[in-house]
């Protein structure tokens, strides 16, 4: 097992990718040839809620990442919502309407039961529960099944830790470094533990993340090369991380955001603050009766309404990227 400590993403992925360089084997995959960590590695996250990655080189989209996110603290499994974002998550549809591995759909609604009702209720009563285990993977679903979306993390723990945190480890089985480990994967878990220790009222502790297999295509070998060659900085000195304030309010207001995202009766800071003016940014850049020329400023003016956090200054590099190109 090789463990890597980091402060956040953006330190984990420039660790992760050297370790890839240092010990990782080349080995064919169903999707191509693999550079793959000859063991288990286990990342460690000091600062989860340090969640967004700003290279340049690895360019995320942080429209998708994060909206992705609140897509599945709904419980949702339409594959037509998120391929608003990226168009390519319809090639993960077997039928073109769900996606089969659907996180939030596994965490709130596939086992006829909500599972964060009951992890919440678990960790109330008993801060010191051993048993606070949400499921993804499901035998008679998955196991064997020629679906193309099957999930890749598994399963996940939550305790309350030593300090009175809410801490979380999960468990992949298939982990690529470069778009899962370090991308989607360390935004859409430390938001369902920000959401939990939330509702819990407890402060957010530490992530791990178990990668079963720890990889990266090689068709993507220049970029990830370039990536652990970037000097590690930290980002956070200069931008403040967004917290999310899980409360009554804040779950209708995402039934809300994600049914009309121009809806002006958000009560939570949170959705008028940052989720509207980036959903607004994302509609005029997207917008095809704005001329092309003008989609990028036209986008960021409607940021400007947003306040200065890591995913408005995210949301700003990742459009100005767009124009440069």
């Amino acid at each position: 097992m090789y463990s890597i400590t980091a402060r956040n993403v953006n330190d984990a992925l420039v660790q992760g990718l050297q370790a890839l360089f240092v010990h990782g084997v080349k080995r064919e995959s169903r999707n191509g040839p693999v550079l793959v960590f000859p063991t288990p590695v286990t990342t460690q996250y000091q600062h989860p809620r340090e969640r967004v990655l700003f290279s340049a080189v690895r360019d995320a989209n942080p429209f998708f990442h994060l909206f992705e996110a609140l897509w599945m603290l709904a419980g949702r499994n339409d594959v037509a919502y998120p391929s608003r974002y990226v168009d390519r998550m319809r090639t993960y549809s077997d039928d073109g309407k769900v996606l089969h591995g659907a996180y939030g759909h596994r965490w709130r609604n596939a086992f006829g039961f909500d599972q964060l009702v009951v992890l919440e209720k678990l960790l109330r009563d008993d801060p010191d529960t051993r048993r606070a285990h949400l499921q993804m993977w499901d035998p008679c679903r998955d196991l064997g099944i020629p679906s193309k979306d099957v999930p890749c993390n598994t399963s996940a723990e939550f305790w309350i830790d030593l300090d009175g945190k809410l801490s979380m480890t999960v468990f992949c089985r298939s982990n690529d470094a470069l778009w899962g480990a370090y991308g989607a994967n360390a935004v859409h878990f430390s938001i369902l533990q920000e959401y939990l220790a939330c509702r819990l009222g407890v402060e957010v502790g530490r992530y791990w993340q178990v990668s079963n297999n720890f990889h990266v295509y090689l068709t993507h070998e220049e970029q990830c090369r370039h990536l652990a060659e970037e000097v590690a900085e930290n980002p956070y000195e200069h931008v403040q991380p967004r917290h999310l304030v899980s409360t009554p309010e804040w779950d209708a207001d995402l039934r809300m955001f994600l049914e009309e995202p121009r809806s002006l009766g958000f009560r939570d800071s949170f959705f008028r603050r940052v989720a509207l003016p980036m959903a607004a940014a994302h509609s005029a850049y997207k917008d095809e009766s704005i001329p092309k020329r003008e989609r990028v400023s036209t986008a960021l003016r409607a940021l400007f309404l947003g306040e200065s956090c890591d995913w408005i200054v995210a949301a700003e590099d990742w459009l100005l990227r767009r124009e440069g190109k």
